[in-house]
């Protein structure tokens, strides 16, 4: 079951009021099969606590490690992950499918 958009918000507006680092990301663009749509977020603290999805498999590793780096230097990023049919299981794309995921620091 995935968390709804007023539960990711509410964990990150408690997080950044106990003093930590927040960063979230959001789906911003999906082509072909993506396993979460456009709009999903995932939200995530410095000692890499999270709440929510953007994908899964790899890609939400990868997001949670950049997210590290942005709660750091406050600077954005925007994340495009695309793979192959062949690999897109192990990555957690299923069908080839790319998606972009905006990542940003809660002030």
């Amino acid at each position: 079951m995935f968390s709804t958009d007023t539960d990711i918000l509410k964990t990150a507006e408690g997080w950044r009021r106990a003093g930590k680092g927040v960063a979230i990301a959001t789906v911003v663009e999906t082509w072909g099969a993506a396993p979460r749509p456009v709009g999903s977020h995932l939200v995530i603290d410095e000692d890499t606590n999270f709440l929510g999805s953007v994908s899964g498999g790899c890609v939400e590793g990868a997001v949670i490690t950049e997210a590290l780096d942005v709660i750091a230097d406050g600077k954005p990023r925007m994340l495009e992950f695309g793979v192959a049919d062949e690999s897109a299981w192990q990555v957690g794309l299923s069908c080839g499918g790319r998606i972009s995921v905006y990542v940003e620091r809660v002030d």
